[in-house]
C-alpha cells in the first residue's frame, strides 16, 4: 500500500509528516525550511511509493480562508501541477499548532524544548495526517454500515 504524505505548510517552515506502509499511523518526518519544500516533497516521492498527500488548510472560526492561504496556494498548485496523478488533499488545520504545543507539554518537554518550532511544525503535520485518516476510517465505515 502506498504511503500518505501531510504538509504543514508555514510561511518560515514546512513540517512533514508520514504514514507507514500500512497506513495504521502517523509518523513525524522532517521540517524544513520553505524555500527547500518542494523539492524535499519531490525527493521523498521520487525515493518513496506516496499517492496521497495531504496539506493542511488554515480556515477561520467561520471556515472561511484565513490570510495565510495566499502563502500556501501557489505550492499546493505546483504541487497539483507537478504531481497530477496524485491524490492531493486539504484538510481543516485550524488550532493543530496549538494542539502539538500541548502535546509537548503532555509529553513532559521541557520549556526550552518546547519553544522548537520546527518540532512544533512537525507534530502539526502529525495531527493534518492523523485527521486526516481519521476522516477515512469514518468513511469506511459509513460505507460498511451501507452494505
Amino acid at each position: 500500500m502506498a504511503r500518505i504524505i501531510a504538509i504543514d505548510y508555514g510561511q518560515k517552515r514546512v513540517g512533514f509528516a508520514v504514514t507507514d506502509e500500512h497506513r495504521i499511523c502517523a509518523n513525524p518526518l522532517d521540517t524544513i525550511h520553505v524555500s527547500q519544500a518542494f523539492d524535499f516533497l519531490k525527493n521523498y516521492i521520487e525515493t518513496e511509493n506516496v499517492d496521497t498527500i495531504v496539506i493542511g488548510e488554515p480556515r477561520k472560526m467561520d471556515y472561511t480562508q484565513s490570510d495565510s492561504c495566499r502563502f500556501i496556494e501557489p505550492f499546493v498548485n505546483r504541487v497539483r501541477k507537478n504531481f497530477p496523478d496524485l491524490n492531493i488533499v486539504r484538510v481543516d488545520e485550524r488550532y493543530t499548532s496549538k494542539m502539538a504545543f500541548q502535546t509537548m507539554i503532555d509529553a513532559g518537554l521541557k520549556k526550552k524544548d518546547r519553544q522548537n518550532k520546527a518540532l512544533i511544525d512537525k507534530i502539526s503535520a502529525v495531527i493534518i495526517l492523523q485527521t486526516y485518516l481519521q476522516q477515512i476510517d469514518i468513511e469506511n465505515n459509513r460505507l460498511n454500515e451501507i452494505k
